[in-house]
């Protein structure tokens, strides 16, 4: 991503607003993305709740993985932010603050190509505070059955990602990127996500899925061998373009841009949680430093307990949270 190359933090220049779906509750829901201070991170409001609480966009803080990200601190949740996360993570933007009238972040197209967009559209805005990172020095695995994912060092952000599904069209795909802004914008951001016709129309029973349509995902028709989708797919290989993008979109809860190349087969959200988690445990993998020109990059002190949850390791390191503060007014098409 840009942030391998710029030494200090950004925000985005202005506030920039969308409208769209919800795509688990269907409902229409605004979008907001605002400046925000250096050291401020990503967090999320609530504009639709009478309150001016907001959860922090950080690992520590999601609670269900299952068919989606799902972030909460106890008085506000929010879900599916793995697409949006993605594209602030890929825009090279470290604080901003994200309004919400409702509990999903608007699905879009399926893909992070929209809140790219927008967040060109905003701008970037340079901020005095210098950027810190995670720099990986020793191989980490997390293995969960047939899952797994492992990082490496590396002098860069680098993603690499297969999938193996039985069936014609996905068959086996590998993808491999180093994440400089112009290629996650070109090669990742527009993958969409997708699914088999019949696991949706599981979900539509249940209440669920009740936003999807064919404007949002790819829907693998019942012969496994085509889609239903007119336009047909965007890639030939957009399957495991979408997984790698969920996967930069999950890693950008560790809170700072990452050193190292992530290797993953048949992962999810919920591996992609497990995975940071076991980072932050390897607390003789990797260092923290933070940002200069000069190349010179300064490690931060490690005053860390290996009993620590992986929350408490790592957060007060990158995010140190400011003072709560009332949202601005709610956003709007």
């Amino acid at each position: 991503m840009s942030s391998q190359k710029e030494f200090y933090q950004h925000t985005v220049r202005k506030t920039i607003r969308c409208c769209g779906i919800g795509l688990h509750s269907g409902a229409p829901v605004n979008l907001a993305i605002k400046p925000a201070p250096a050291n401020n991170g990503i967090r999320f409001f609530r504009c639709d709740l009478p309150s001016d609480q907001y959860v922090q966009a950080l690992m520590d803080n999601v609670i269900d993985t299952r068919l989606a990200t799902t972030l909460s601190d106890n008085s506000i949740t929010v879900s599916t932010t793995e697409h949006l996360m993605a594209a602030l993570y890929g825009s090279g933007i470290d604080n901003a603050d994200i309004e919400l009238d409702g509990i999903e972040v608007p699905i879009m197209d399926g893909s992070a190509g929209p809140f790219m967009h927008l967040l060109k559209q905003a701008g970037k805005r340079k901020q005095e505070g210098l950027r810190k990172a995670l720099r990986i020095t020793k191989e980490i695995i997390y293995q969960d059955g047939d899952s797994l994912i492992r990082i490496l060092p590396y002098n860069g952000f680098k993603v690499s990602g297969k999938i193996s599904f039985n069936d014609e069209l996905i068959q086996t795909q590998r993808y491999s990127i180093n994440l400089t802004g112009d290629r996650f914008a070109k090669e990742i951001s527009m993958a969409r996500t997708f699914g088999y016709v019949e696991h949706v129309e599981e979900l539509w029973e249940k209440g669920l899925a009740l936003g999807v349509n064919l404007s949002n995902v790819i829907a693998i028709h019942w012969n496994r061998k085509t889609v239903l989708n007119e336009e047909g797919l965007r890639f030939s290989d957009e399957f495991i373009r979408h997984k790698v993008l969920d996967l930069v979109g999950d890693l950008a809860l560790l809170g700072c841009p990452v050193f190292g190349h992530v290797i993953a087969h048949r992962t999810g959200h919920t591996q992609h949680l497990a995975f940071m988690q076991a980072i932050a445990k390897a607390t003789d993998c990797w260092e923290l430093i933070e940002m200069s020109q000069n190349g010179n990059h300064s490690a931060l002190e490690q005053v860390i307990s290996s009993t620590k949850t992986a929350g408490d390791i790592l957060i007060p390191f990158f995010r140190p949270h400011p003072p709560q503060t009332a949202i601005a007014t709610s956003p709007s098409c």
